[in-house]
């Protein structure tokens, strides 16, 4: 059962825990659901195309869309893009090698070049420390979209 340290998000219920989490994710059964894909071989766990790296792609391609909300004032999709003077110009590919192997990121850029990622910044060619580069999801979820951080901060 969760504990009492929840927050609500639309409907969605965030817990303090990845436990409680992993937890929520069994009693619904869609926990099941991954683990009978991973045990008949249809998806691996790592590796290339495994389900951890694709879980850490997720997690960091939304934590760069928020650094380019932050950079640029204004969250995609957002009718009062139009008032700023820089605005979001797709993505650009990257690779990053991580302790669950290769991860090839779809990077957002902006139109005048001046977004300059923290969470994987220009140039960096090697995850380490995940926990340190990506501020807690309830912390984040509390402010309505995951947030990034420099590493250690």
């Amino acid at each position: 059962m969760m504990n009492t340290d929840t927050d609500v998000v639309g409907d969605a219920v965030v817990s303090a825990s990845g436990q409680e989490m992993v937890d929520e994710l069994a009693r619904s059964g869609k926990l099941d659901v991954i683990f009978d894909a991973i045990d008949s071989g249809e998806v691996e766990m790592t590796g290339q195309g495994g389900f951890v790296p694709a879980l850490i792609k997720a997690a960091l391609e939304r934590g760069l869309q928020a650094e380019l909300s932050d950079h640029l004032g204004y969250e995609k999709g957002d009718p009062s893009a139009r008032e700023h003077p820089n605005s979001r110009n797709g993505t650009s590919a990257k690779t990053v090698s991580s302790e669950s192997g290769d991860i090839s990121l779809d990077v957002p850029r902006d139109r005048q070049g001046s977004f300059d990622p923290k969470l994987v910044r220009k140039g960096q060619r090697r995850l380490s420390g995940l926990d340190d580069m990506i501020i807690p999801p309830r912390a984040a979820l509390q402010r309505g979209r995951p947030q990034a951080c420099t590493p250690g901060g």
